[in-house]
């Protein structure tokens, strides 16, 4: 390039920073001002430092707010930058109302705030990985927060994936739908922002069912506002555009925590359900048309862990392998509760005859072992009978604090879930999905940060995973016990949150022959192979960990490729 080029190029970015601020912000009182933005660019890059509060600004055009949005706009000092798309409104000038919550003592006077200088507009937003710990094999948003899975269906061979997302910040706000697609559970494409905020709230969790009869996706979500309403969308291209039904919400309630529907088709009754989860307890009802639904039944009291709020519920039919039987299986997500504190996944086996929900047992049952498996809930439509499952791969206890920041959480690997007998029970299981064997590569000597180890298990087992700063995570299988464990206390940086060194140790229901272990940057994610035990953790460490020891069993490491 010549000098001049790169000169003309300076230039032109000085100027298309300095766009932003071409009139300096009115300082209104000590914690209000606006700033008057000039559009002369796709977006509008705020300036976000996390550890301050956050800012309220309504966009207003031509004496409307346009947007409503939660950020915490920089006082002295610039983490990251999120995009505003500033185009969208389709005026030649917009003012930002903005009003700030942190403490004038601590922060300083609002006029000095670096945000004022940092905001600036462009025509671009650069999502190149800019993360060490962001995964190579599971799905992520582009950037921003994100918790939740929503909206899951399969149609087309199309794998489709909503999720709870914050566009502006990587710490939980501004609930949205995003939205990705698959064709392999592996390789995510992102899509459009999927169902944005309005006047009844932000929009939380829920469900999409394909409706074949009509020909269209349906979508249901809670939206959150003064109270928590459940609210329905249509899509008539696949799930890429959703339609909000403009006599929303269609369910309401006086209850303060009324959330997450799950809806299905159930052809024994002919009808739709739906499943949402209400303070400590699930609340089914019936619909023939997926908009006017009649209360059914209610299931809770007395069953499972109930130290935390019952959250996104999932129902599903399940075969009973090696059996002609099949059971119910109601998954319900709750936090706090898990059985090594914060979040977890506890499900509930019995019989569903469309109107009332019957579990078999009285214990606590949990899907998953580890600390870092949460939100749990399946595909609709899925090919061949099956029920895949993805969770948000984090936990209450700390999500907001983990080492990252362009962005901040990843789901789980996709899993198949069924049932098994043992002793005279019936329990879930939880099987690494097929697709997954794509990844495998060549057999290596040592693992890297994104690989399958696959470990033959002789009696009682102990494995290391460790790197040469002396950071390690600890596996440990007792045969005599019937238990499995893994330590992650030495793993890395585990200094964000004193909830996150921890030991995880989960039940083995008969004798564990082989393991599958996935890594990927920043988790570790374990399987009994035949689908009887599965525990997922978190971890930080300095660097991949490159050496596996093992005493009663032998490691096979596979590198994984494609992705």
């Amino acid at each position: 390039m010549s000098i001049i080029r790169k000169i003309t190029t300076l230039v032109a970015a000085l100027l298309m920073t300095v766009a932003a601020n071409a009139q300096s912000p009115q300082i209104l009182d000590d914690n209000h001002a606006h700033q008057r933005v000039v559009v002369d660019g796709q977006y509008l890059l705020l300036p976000v430092q996390e550890k301050v509060e956050n800012a309220h600004i309504d966009v207003v055009v031509d004496n409307q707010v346009r947007q409503s949005l939660n950020v915490k706009l920089a006082v002295d000092k610039v983490d990251y930058y999120v995009p505003l798309n500033i185009k969208r409104f389709g005026g030649k000038s917009l003012l930002l109302d903005i009003t700030f919550h942190g403490d004038r003592r601590t922060t300083g006077a609002i006029k000095d705030f670096m945000c004022w200088r940092e905001m600036r507009q462009s025509n671009s937003f650069d999502v190149t990985n800019s993360e060490r710990f962001r995964p190579l094999y599971h799905h992520t948003p582009k950037y921003g927060w994100m918790n939740d899975p929503n909206g899951m269906f399969y149609k087309d061979g199309v794998w489709h994936l909503y999720y709870q997302w914050n566009p502006y910040g990587s710490q939980w706000e501004n609930m949205t739908w995003g939205h990705s697609t698959s064709r392999d559970l592996i390789h995510w494409d992102a899509q459009p922002t999927a169902i944005e905020p309005d006047a009844l709230g932000s929009i939380f969790s829920g469900s999409c069912v394909v409706d074949k009869k009509n020909d269209r996706v349906v979508a249901f979500y809670t939206s959150a506002g003064h109270n928590q309403v459940q609210s329905m969308a249509v899509s008539k291209d696949n799930g890429m555009t959703l339609v909000k039904e403009a006599d929303n919400p269609i369910l309401t309630s006086n209850e303060p925590d009324f959330r997450d529907p799950k809806a299905f088709w159930n052809p024994e009754l002919q009808a739709w359900n739906l499943i949402l989860a209400v303070g400590q307890e699930m609340r089914i009802y019936s619909s023939k048309d997926l908009k006017n639904w009649k209360y059914e039944s209610s299931f809770g009291k007395g069953y499972g862990n109930h130290d935390g709020v019952w959250e996104c519920p999932d129902l599903m039919k399940l075969q009973v392998r090696g059996t002609d039987r099949q059971k119910w299986m109601l998954i319900c997500n709750i936090n706090p509760g898990g059985p090594f504190g914060g979040s977890a996944t506890q499900y509930f086996v019995g019989d569903f005859d469309g109107h009332t929900f019957t579990c078999d047992h009285k214990d606590t049952r949990w899907m998953d072992y580890g600390k870092d498996h949460y939100a749990t809930v399946t595909f609709d439509n899925a090919p061949d009978g099956r029920r895949v499952a993805l969770a948000w791969m984090s936990n209450w206890q700390y999500a907001n604090e983990v080492p990252t920041k362009q962005f901040r959480s990843a789901n789980s690997v996709p899993r198949d879930l069924d049932l098994f007998d043992y002793k005279g029970q019936t329990y879930c299981g939880v099987t690494p999905s097929k697709e997954l064997l794509a990844l495998r590569g060549k057999k290596i000597a040592k693992p890297t940060e994104a690989c399958e180890i696959v470990v033959d298990v002789k009696g009682t087992m102990n494995l290391t995973l460790s790197n040469t700063v002396g950071e390690q995570v600890e596996l440990r299988y007792d045969k005599a016990a019937n238990t499995f464990t893994m330590n992650r206390e030495k793993s890395g940086d585990t200094s964000f949150s004193e909830a996150f060194p921890a030991e995880t140790t989960a039940p083995v229901y008969g004798n564990i022959k082989q393991l599958r272990i996935f890594i990927d940057r920043c988790s570790i994610e374990v399987f009994d192979a035949e689908g009887r035990m599965a525990m997922t953790n978190l971890v930080f460490p300095s660097e991949a960990y490159n050496k596996v020891t093992v005493k009663g069993g032998k490691a096979t490491v596979y590198q994984l490729t494609g992705f």
